[in-house]
């Protein structure tokens, strides 16, 4: 079996490349291609056209899409570049893999909700997103949908890795600059490793190659929710415990209102995702969110 990963440089398509390297022949498409012998080669997923004939040459079996325009404020002014990548592109690859009869594993978001109310969505909520980069992530599920291709979709959120840029890893520098901190309160969610992402991946695909009926969206996320605030707390409280020098500690951390620090675009108060559709259907336990961040935090520990 072959297997092709769009966006192998991130937090997840890292952890990807780890966890599905046992499923078969792992094929790594970067923004710059890198196929040998394949000059043309091209996992841009600003240029779909370029990407999908580059898929096309590959004849893959499935297609795991690790890339996305995530930069959430930026969308704001730059929508058809957001469009391109977290919709038209997934949607011409999804055409291509019902066209090919392969599988395509995609991955969306908590932002695809208005984040009103305090309850866990499942899958069946209606989606009402509140900024243009939710509006895309939206429209790429549904573009993947409406192609009639297999796939899994995984929504998630707050996902934290030892590679590129996450929340746990802005407030441990922030804390080592200050002594003092102010981290939004009423925003509640799952931190959720990209490794522990990876990994349900790995498994649900390898259930669905062999059970095409389990295809469709799912939650996934870590076990609990927490604010932010409390996640720089206990980010703090963990890495101090854990021998890192950080002039902040948890009783330092105020809490704030979303409006205290106003952003070009809104986020949803309320990212709880119910998992219950992704652990009856593959057989899965979520793992609580502490878990995840304290094996992150051990990992940027320095060695002594």
């Amino acid at each position: 079996m072959k297997i092709a990963l769009l966006g192998p440089m991130g937090q997840l398509g890292w952890e990807l490349q780890r966890s599905l390297a046992t499923l078969g022949d792992l094929v790594v498409l970067g923004r710059s291609g890198g196929l040998p012998g394949d000059t043309a080669a091209c996992g841009d997923l600003s240029q779909p056209d370029a990407v999908v004939a580059t898929l096309r040459r590959l004849q893959a079996d499935v297609v795991v899409n690790a890339a996305a325009y995530t930069a959430v404020d930026r969308a704001e002014t730059e929508p058809t570049r957001a469009q391109a990548v977290n919709a038209q592109a997934p949607g011409a690859i999804a055409r291509l893999m019902a066209e090919q009869g392969s599988w395509l594993v995609h991955y969306s978001t908590d932002y695809v909700f208005d984040g009103s109310g305090s309850s866990a969505r499942t899958e069946g909520d209606p989606a009402a997103p509140l900024n243009t980069y939710g509006l895309s992530k939206l429209a790429g599920e549904q573009a993947i949908r409406a192609s009639g291709c297999r796939h899994l979709i995984l929504r998630t959120s707050w996902v934290h890795g030892s590679r590129g840029n996450n929340f746990a890893r802005t407030i441990l520098r922030l804390a080592a600059e200050r002594a003092a901190l102010t981290v939004v309160d009423d925003q509640i969610g799952a931190p959720t490793g990209a490794d522990l992402l990876a990994d349900i991946t790995a498994h649900a695909l390898r259930q669905a190659l062999g059970q095409p009926a389990v295809s469709g969206t799912y939650h996934a996320v870590a076990a609990g929710a927490v604010s932010f605030c409390g996640y720089a707390r206990h980010v703090i409280d963990q890495a101090r415990q854990g021998g890192m020098p950080l002039k902040a500690s948890p009783d330092t951390v105020q809490g704030v209102p979303s409006s205290a620090y106003p952003m070009p675009a809104a986020r949803p108060k309320n990212s709880r995702l119910d998992t219950v559709k992704l652990q009856q259907t593959f057989g899965l336990t979520m793992p609580d969110w502490r878990l995840g961040v304290d094996r992150l935090l051990a990992e940027l520990r320095p060695h002594r």
